[in-house]
């Protein structure tokens, strides 16, 4: 190869990256010009805008104020924490959080046999396609419908109540931790399935044996996982009336009374962040390779974990 066509050779690759680099910061600007005007119509759509800062903002602050009532001691300006005790022990609001924490238990608990049913019958190792589509397409409406909405589903049973909410849980349940656990049968091993057929055992022995065998210690997790959710979810249920921790919250959040909403606040977050200690420290006990998360982990996600509670 000559040095001229050797040359030439270079400038076309030279041309074809920079095309190819125009190409991208073109389509990478029509990408962000498109995201921008929807971003547009959703601030639109949603009247936001900066007057509604001017207009409430010392609202806002002064409700910040009674969020975070101070007092002086000795002259020293602190965060006044006996008016959150107070209206923590005349509320009993750890015995609210206590009816929040049973309608999660229970809600999952009523949810297993179902979720368990539906997630092995939506495999395709166990039921031949098309028919584990079935299953599959049942998993999949419950998880369309968020838990709020089965709440409500529920009103005829009495109204939004802790026995709606625990069934909204439970429904909400099956849906969820079913197609997890039809997930994981899809990821187990042929070898002991086979060894089970080959020894003659029946369909239930394979699926218990082969298939369930495998996957026992997964399912544990995220059973544990989904039962964090669940008592998440049980909090937004007690905000729409469902009873509980969130039913109070709800309750001072009309009556304006910012400094019990932030004691209610408090005892969430102590709930909240204990059910999931103890979910972590179970499931990386039972799964080796994964770290529990620290206090502080779970206190800088605890914001988006209740707001992914209220969409389910």
């Amino acid at each position: 190869m000559s040095l001229e066509t050797a040359s030439t050779r270079v400038r076309e690759r030279y041309d074809d990256i920079r095309r190819a680099r125009r190409y991208r910061a073109v389509f990478f600007g029509v990408l962000v010009l498109i995201v921008m005007f929807f971003f547009y119509q959703a601030l639109v759509m949603v009247n936001f805008t900066l007057a509604q800062f001017v207009r409430y903002g010392p609202q806002f602050l002064g409700a910040l104020n009674e969020y975070f009532p101070i007092t002086t001691m000795a002259g020293v300006p602190m965060l006044d924490v006996g008016q959150y005790v107070d209206f923590i022990v005349e509320r009993n609001l750890f015995f609210q959080a206590g009816i929040t924490l049973a309608i999660g238990l229970a809600g999952t608990i009523l949810g297993f046999p179902f979720a368990l049913l539906f997630g092995v019958l939506g495999s395709g190792r166990v039921t031949p396609f098309p028919f584990n589509f079935l299953f599959r397409g049942i998993m999949s409406s419950i998880r369309a419908i968020p838990a709020l909405v089965w709440a409500l589903i529920y009103v005829p049973l009495g109204g939004v109540t802790p026995f709606t909410a625990t069934m909204a849980v439970a429904t909400d349940t099956i849906g969820n931790l079913g197609r997890l656990y039809t997930d994981e049968l899809e990821e187990i091993e042929d070898g002991p399935i086979e060894a089970m057929e080959t020894t003659g055992a029946n369909r239930v022995q394979v699926i218990v044996f082969g298939m369930l065998s495998q996957v026992h210690t997964p399912f544990i997790a995220w059973t544990l996982y989904i039962f964090e959710i669940n008592v998440r979810i049980a909090v937004a249920l007690g905000i729409i009336g469902g009873g509980g921790i969130g039913h109070v919250l709800a309750v001072q959040q009309r009556l304006f009374e910012y400094t019990n909403m932030m004691a209610t606040i408090l005892v969430i977050l102590v709930l909240i962040i204990s059910v999931e200690m103890f979910s972590q420290r179970v499931r990386s006990h039972i799964r080796a390779d994964e770290e529990p998360m620290g206090v502080v982990e779970l206190l800088k996600g605890f914001p988006r974990r209740m707001a992914e509670a209220f969409a389910k």
